[in-house]
């Protein structure tokens, strides 16, 4: 089959190749220009690699209006399927549709459940027992078009938004491309409506917007916190100054005020939650620093037990 990939980064590049074994021809790759002096991109990386035509539009199209030139380029490599792996630009309909057998996208959580970028971050944060991807038939809404197929994976107690991506949605989601493009192949492929009654969107999860609320439950203090590891990083503070916790567990602690530091050792520190649990982390970044392990911040800090954090 002759594929048109858009996207970016290694999951881009995986899927690229991954189409590429399976035997399918990638007639171009489309990726967001690399900004310069920056690191190049992997799946730009692996088109320039192999001669593949590679496009790299800066807008698709520009107050609703196709950049007709950009259009060309991309119908001048004749696909007959795009694959989107890992975008972040508008892609216009008029794009979408234009292949005989359209457009598939991927996307890490189970729809409808979870639309929207920061779909992983939210499934933790609300304390999902399971998530998984989805490949689905691209409309203009977002993340709204008919399914084709799922995969389910577990959320382990302790994992963190990269940890469920790195080992899981992430393989997974490669071989899914790949049976998902096999069944296109083969014709008659699903297109199942989604169920507008289960759906859910949830904003971009970014910025300063992860505050902890040491005064919640130890459990949604712990799922705030590695539902935001690594991006954009749980936050609080100490006389004033900002730092990010990383590397969350559940804890016992004797009693105290909710945010007092209840213990803190060479391996991490113990920090009462408003339940009268408490939640342990391995790792902190303060601002203006690098991340790294939390004694060397409670160095820093001067922080001992009994210290409130904010």
């Amino acid at each position: 089959m002759r594929i048109a990939i858009i996207g970016q980064a290694p999951f881009g590049a995986a899927v690229y190749q991954r189409l590429r074994d399976d035997g399918h021809q990638i007639v171009g790759v489309f990726t967001p220009p690399e900004k310069e002096g920056a690191r190049a991109d992997a799946l730009a990386d692996a088109a320039r690699a192999d001669g593949i035509p590679l496009i790299q539009p800066r807008r698709w199209q520009r107050k609703g209006v196709v950049n007709e030139d950009v259009f060309q380029q991309y119908a001048a490599t004749n696909p007959e399927l795009n694959v989107m792996a890992f975008v972040t630009q508008i892609i216009p309909e008029r794009v979408l549709d234009h292949p005989a057998h359209t457009t598939i996208q991927y996307h890490p959580s189970l729809l409808p459940r979870h639309r929207g970028r920061s779909a992983i971050n939210h499934a933790i944060l609300q304390g999902d027992a399971d998530t998984g991807l989805t490949i689905f038939w691209v409309d203009q809404g977002l993340d709204t078009g008919p399914l084709l197929l799922q995969k389910t994976v577990p959320i382990g107690q302790d994992d963190t938004l990269n940890s469920i991506y790195r080992d899981h949605l992430f393989p997974i989601g490669v071989q899914a491309m790949s049976e998902a493009v096999a069944l296109v192949a083969a014709g008659a492929p699903p297109r199942i409506v989604q169920d507008e009654t289960l759906a859910t969107y949830e904003p971009p999860w970014e910025g300063d917007i992860a505050r902890i609320d040491w005064t919640l439950p130890a459990m949604e203090v712990h799922n705030f916190i590695r539902g935001s590891d690594r991006q954009p990083g749980a936050w609080t503070t100490f006389n004033g100054a900002t730092v990010r916790l990383y590397g969350s567990t559940r804890a016992d602690a004797d009693p105290g005020s909710p945010g007092s530091v209840a213990a803190l050792d060479d391996t991490g520190l113990t920090v009462r939650c408003g339940d009268g649990g408490a939640i342990r982390v391995d790792t902190a970044m303060p601002d203006g620093a690098k991340r790294g392990p939390v004694t060397e911040w409670e160095s820093s800090a001067g922080i001992l037990a009994g210290a409130q954090l904010e």
